[in-house]
C-alpha cells in the first residue's frame, strides 16, 4: 500500500484497485538516476499504466526529454512541474528530487517495470468488468446484449493486445529465418507459390499466392463477376487445405487454408448454392428456379457429399462494423484452434466505422474500415481479401478496364491495401452494344453490323482479366482467365497470363 511520502488517489480506489504505488516511485527514480535504463523501459510503458496520475506525468515527461536527446533528471525536469497542481501538495518539484534519494530502484527496475504492467492490465479488466456489470443491468428496450457481448470482446482483446510493442520487434536473424522459410515453401511447392494458393496457377504465378498480414482488394463494376471469383478462390483454397490434411501434411505445411467467409451481401445458403453450382457445373440460375434434371441433381448431391467436411466458415450478419468483423474474427480463430488461414469479405463498403467516424462522413468511415481490415491481418497474421465497388467513372471512359483511381469512397483503401486486383470482361460492354438483329428484308449495312458485332463477341466471350494494379511486394500487370458464365466459373487458360 502507499505511505504517506507518496501521492494517493481516493480512499476507496486505493483499497479496491490493484496497485503499488512504491514501485512506481522506485523505477521513475532510477531512471532519472540512470537514463540509460530509461531508454530501455521507456518502450514498455504507457503514462496510463501509472496508478497515480503524478507518476503518468513524470514519466511521460523523461520519455519527452529523451526522445528529444536531453538528460532526463530532477533538474531538467524541474521546469515542467513548477504549475503542476499534483506536484505542488507534496511540496512541489522536490518531490523530483526525494525520487531518486534512494538508489535501490536500480536493481530491480526491469521487475518493477513489469509488475506496473501487469497491475494496470488487472485495472483494466476490473473496469472493463464493471463496465459490463453496468451494461448488463439496463434492460431498456434499446439494449442489444448480443452487441454488448462483441463491445466487451472487443474492449477484452484491446487489454490483450496492449503493451505488444516489445514481443512485436524481432531481430534480423528472425526475420531472415521467416524469409529463407517463405523462400524454402515457394521451392518446396514447384515454383510460383510461397502463399496460400488461389487455385489458379496464373494468379499465383503473378502475385505468388495470397501472404500472411497482406491486405488484398478485389474490385471491379457490378456484373464483373469479383464474389464469383473470390467464392472460387475460397473453395480452391479450402479444398487444397482439405486434400493437403487428408495427405499427412501438417497445417503449416499445407498450400491451402481453412476460411473464414463474411458475406455482407448473400446470406449463407445462397453462397453455398453459387459454390455447389460451380463444382457441379450446373447453371445457379437453373438451380434456383430448379429447372434441372435428375441427372443434374445427382451430380449436385455428389458434389455436396464431397464438400460437406469442406473448410470453409461462411457468417452471414449483415451490417457488421469494423470492431465487430474483428471480433467474430478472433471468436472463430479460437474455436479452430487458431488454424483460420484466409479471410474474405463481400465486400468492404458495407461494414459500417465506429460511430465518431460515421459523424466525420462516408471518407472518413471507409478510411477507418480499410486500416482496420489491414489491422486485422496483422493482428491475425493471414491474408485479408476484402472486395470494393468501383466508381462510375470507369464507365464514363471509352477503355472501361478500371484504374486505382476509380476505388469507390476513399484513397486510403489503395494506401492501405498490399494488392489491389480489377476484375474486367470486356465481353460484358460487348454484349450490351449488339445492334439490331437482321431479318429478311433489311438493308446491308445492318446484316454487316451484326456480323461484325458477332465477329468481336466470339473474339472476347468467356475471357476475362485480372488487372493487377498494385502489388507492394511485386510487379504489376494483367492475366488473362477463362470465365463460364453459366457456371460463374474462372479457370485458367492454356495461354496464361500476358
Amino acid at each position: 500500500m502507499a505511505t504517506a511520502l507518496f501521492p494517493q488517489n481516493s480512499e476507496t480506489e486505493s483499497t479496491t484497485l490493484p496497485q503499488n504505488v512504491e514501485a512506481e516511485a522506485a523505477m521513475l527514480g532510477a531512471m532519472m538516476i540512470d537514463n540509460r535504463l530509461a531508454d530501455d523501459l521507456l518502450d514498455k510503458l504507457e503514462p496510463e499504466h501509472f496508478f497515480e496520475p503524478l507518476h503518468g506525468r513524470i514519466f511521460a515527461a523523461i520519455k519527452t526529454a529523451r526522445v528529444a536527446d536531453m538528460l532526463a533528471t530532477p533538474v531538467t525536469l524541474r521546469p515542467m512541474f513548477e504549475s503542476d497542481a499534483g506536484m505542488k501538495e507534496l511540496g512541489g518539484p522536490a518531490y523530483l528530487a526525494q525520487l531518486t534519494g534512494s538508489g535501490a530502484g536500480l536493481i530491480g527496475a526491469r521487475q518493477f517495470a513489469q509488475q506496473i504492467y501487469d497491475l494496470a492490465m488487472l485495472r483494466t479488466l476490473v473496469t472493463v468488468g464493471r463496465g459490463l456489470v453496468e451494461r448488463a443491468m439496463d434492460t431498456s428496450e434499446e439494449v442489444n446484449p448480443r452487441a454488448q457481448i462483441e463491445a466487451a470482446e472487443e474492449e477484452l482483446f484491446k487489454v490483450a493486445a496492449d503493451g505488444g510493442t516489445e514481443s512485436a520487434v524481432k531481430t534480423f536473424a528472425q526475420a531472415t529465418t521467416m524469409a529463407v522459410k517463405m523462400a524454402q515453401r515457394a521451392l518446396n511447392s514447384g515454383g510460383h507459390l510461397s502463399g496460400i494458393t488461389t487455385g489458379l496457377d496464373s494468379v499465383n504465378s503473378k502475385i505468388g499466392g495470397m501472404h500472411n498480414s497482406d491486405l488484398m482488394i478485389l474490385a471491379g463494376r457490378p456484373g464483373m463477376g469479383k464474389t464469383s471469383l473470390a467464392t472460387n478462390i475460397a473453395f480452391n483454397a479450402a479444398q487444397r487445405y482439405m486434400r493437403d490434411r487428408a495427405d499427412g501434411m501438417e497445417h503449416a505445411a499445407s498450400m491451402g487454408a481453412k476460411v473464414a467467409f463474411f458475406s455482407l451481401e448473400m446470406s449463407a445458403d445462397q453462397l453455398a448454392t453459387r459454390i455447389l453450382a460451380e463444382q457441379a457445373r450446373i447453371s445457379s440460375e437453373a438451380l434456383r428456379m430448379g429447372k434441372i434434371s435428375r441427372q443434374e441433381f445427382n451430380q449436385l448431391a455428389a458434389a455436396a457429399a464431397d464438400l460437406e467436411n469442406l473448410p470453409l466458415f461462411i457468417d452471414d450478419t449483415a451490417g457488421l462494423t469494423i470492431g465487430g468483423l474483428h471480433t467474430r474474427m478472433r471468436r472463430l480463430q479460437r474455436r479452430h484452434n487458431n488454424e483460420i488461414g484466409l479471410v474474405i469479405i463481400d465486400y468492404l463498403q458495407l461494414l459500417t466505422g465506429s460511430a465518431k467516424a460515421s459523424g466525420d462522413g462516408r471518407v472518413q468511415e471507409i478510411s477507418e474500415i480499410s486500416r482496420g481490415l489491414k489491422t486485422l491481418a496483422k493482428d491475425m497474421n493471414v491474408p485479408v481479401m476484402a472486395l470494393s465497388q468501383l466508381s462510375r467513372a470507369v464507365e464514363q471512359r471509352v477503355d472501361k478496364r478500371p484504374q486505382l483511381s476509380d476505388l469507390r469512397e476513399s484513397g486510403s483503401i489503395e494506401q492501405d491495401a498490399d494488392i489491389v486486383m480489377f476484375v474486367f470482361r470486356e465481353d460484358y460492354y460487348v454484349a450490351a452494344k449488339e445492334p439490331k438483329r437482321p431479318t429478311e428484308g433489311d438493308n446491308a449495312r445492318i446484316f454487316e453490323d451484326h456480323a461484325q458485332w458477332a465477329t468481336d463477341m466470339e473474339r472476347v466471350f468467356g475471357l476475362a482479366e485480372l488487372i493487377i494494379a498494385k502489388q507492394r511486394h511485386g510487379a504489376t500487370g494483367k492475366v488473362l482467365l477463362k470465365f463460364e458464365p453459366s457456371v460463374t466459373r474462372f479457370s485458367d487458360l492454356d495461354v496464361g497470363g500476358y
